[in-house]
């Protein structure tokens, strides 16, 4: 008798299903939005390159030099040409005789070729030192053995770091140069005196020797008195940190003080603009008015002189021609 077969049907098991992979990747870090970090490099190459110059530097700067007596720095690169500079005559100065000359001899020893000194004229406000230093510069400029040769570059304060940028340019020309900083001071944590400080002395380069700097300032250590006091009260060592930024004005081998003027000075100052640009008025008339004028300003200065005359040939209907 047949056995009969026994089905012997796989034993359907239930199995548990296995749980997800659990992730084992770190977290990263977020990256910062894409434009924020390109604003960031283009700030950044923005920087460097207003601290180079022009790749036509060389070729167009000998043309550009010899276009115009004067320019203005621009801290991207440039030299601006200067059409008229505005500058009174050297005559109408009054009561600087002594400075006057001392600058006039040491801008003629540079612009020949002989050892000449950086210069700061410091002082009280509206004595000429700006003045000073412009028509200087067109004295010696216009003597025949100088013909042109020199010229002025004026450097804003607030572009001093890129100073060493213009000497670059500077170093090889065949001209000779006065590098001109108008009220120069130096506030708080400002540190961009260092790069003066480098092209004055004490950098690897220095000054080029066909290149001179004068500034004007109405402090004699270029900082606020009270800024002094505060490095000597909160310095470890205070007679280090006041050192370190009085020392540049140590660097300008010529100080020329500038002071306040007498009465007869003033009037001096009055008289020679009156008679320069032909303004008639009798002369005991004139000094009330003028005295009477600088009382109310109250000063009495080689700018409120020539305030006065302005007023005075206005109402007298004098054209002033510059």
């Amino acid at each position: 008798m047949a056995k009969k077969t026994r089905k012997t049907g796989a034993r359907a098991t239930s199995r548990p299903a296995r749980p997800a992979p659990r992730s084992t990747a770190t977290k990263r870090p977020a990256k910062p939005a894409l434009p924020a970090m390109n604003e960031r490099i283009a700030r950044a190459l923005e920087a460097i390159a207003a601290r180079l110059p022009p790749a036509d530097a060389g070729v167009d700067s000998a043309k550009l030099l010899a276009s115009a007596e004067a320019f203005v720095w621009h801290p991207d690169g440039r030299l601006s040409p200067v059409p008229k500079v505005s500058r009174v005559d050297l005559d109408l100065l009054q009561g600087i005789d002594r400075v006057r000359d001392t600058l006039i001899e040491n801008t003629a020893r540079f612009a020949t070729g002989l050892p000449a000194n950086n210069a700061l004229l410091w002082g009280a406000r509206g004595m000429g030192k700006s003045s000073l230093v412009k028509a200087a510069h067109a004295s010696v400029n216009a003597r025949p053995d100088i013909a042109g040769r020199l010229k002025l570059i004026e450097i804003h304060r607030e572009d001093i770091e890129s100073l060493p940028a213009l000497m670059d340019i500077l170093r090889g020309s065949d001209f000779r140069f006065i590098v001109f900083c108008d009220d120069l001071s130096f506030d708080g944590n400002d540190a961009s005196y260092k790069s003066l400080k480098a092209v004055l002395e004490g950098g690897i380069e220095g000054r080029p020797d066909n290149v001179i700097l004068y500034a004007t300032s109405n402090r004699r250590h270029l900082l606020a008195r009270d800024m002094i006091e505060n490095e000597r009260s909160t310095a470890i060592n205070p007679g280090e940190a006041v050192e370190e930024k009085v020392s540049l004005s140590d660097r300008f081998g010529l100080w020329l003080g500038f002071h306040r003027c007498s009465q007869d000075e003033y009037l001096a100052m009055v008289r020679g603009y009156c008679d320069h640009y032909g303004i008639a008025l009798d002369d005991a008339e004139l000094q009330r008015e003028a005295l009477e004028w600088s009382t109310t300003r109250g000063s009495r200065s080689g700018r409120v002189a020539w305030q006065f005359t302005q007023e005075l040939a206005g109402r007298l209907g004098v054209r002033i021609k510059a």
